[in-house]
């Protein structure tokens, strides 16, 4: 491989998970080349080189933040049993993902939904594809567990995972999160 595209890969992926880690303490808005390029120790000439605008940066940090859930939270518990016994896991996973505090500002989905759930427009859509993932996930592996009604569980089940992440940043509440997966597990059954 060719040593620039080396060095471009490397700065792609330091800069998007330093504007995820920015993204849940200050917005997906608050990313500036400027600001990232002094967050990461990276040169602000290499950031776009890589990226090219502010809004590329800024998809790149969700798709850096799925792939960062993907493996902290989803990968792990792939193997369990689908259905309760998978869905058990993933709470447990999800907990133990705060609890690690993987992003520094929380739960990215929780963080960038509010900002973004208005908007039009690729990051938007972005922010938007990640929540329903998510959601697709709970709702699948419900409807394998014979929920009744999988897309009320699955809200249920995420609205109590974003109030403890909220809860959590705001009160710093980490008891907030047991009760979340106690709560969440009761819908599973």
């Amino acid at each position: 491989m060719d040593g620039r595209r080396a060095r471009g890969d490397r700065t792609r992926r330091r800069a998007a998970r330093c504007a995820a880690d920015i993204a849940t303490t200050h917005g997906l808005d608050s990313i500036s080349v400027g600001a990232l390029a002094a967050a990461a120790g990276l040169s602000k000439s290499g950031i776009l080189t890589v990226f090219g605008t502010r809004e590329a940066i800024q998809v790149a940090a969700v798709a850096e933040a799925r792939r960062v859930y993907v493996a902290t939270v989803i990968a792990p518990v792939w193997d369990a049993e689908p259905g309760r016994v998978r869905l058990r896991a993933l709470l447990d996973a999800w907990v133990d993902y705060q609890r690690a505090g993987v992003f520094p500002g929380g739960c990215f989905v929780a963080a960038t939904s509010a900002e973004y759930g208005h908007r039009d427009g690729p990051v938007a859509e972005a922010v938007r594809a990640l929540k329903r993932e998510w959601l697709d996930l709970l709702e699948a592996e419900l409807a394998t567990a014979g929920s009744a009604d999988p897309a009320e569980d699955a809200f249920r089940i995420d609205a109590y995972l974003i109030a403890a992440d909220t809860r959590r940043q705001l009160f710093g509440d980490a008891t907030a999160l047991d009760r979340a997966r106690a709560l969440a597990a009761a819908v599973v059954g």
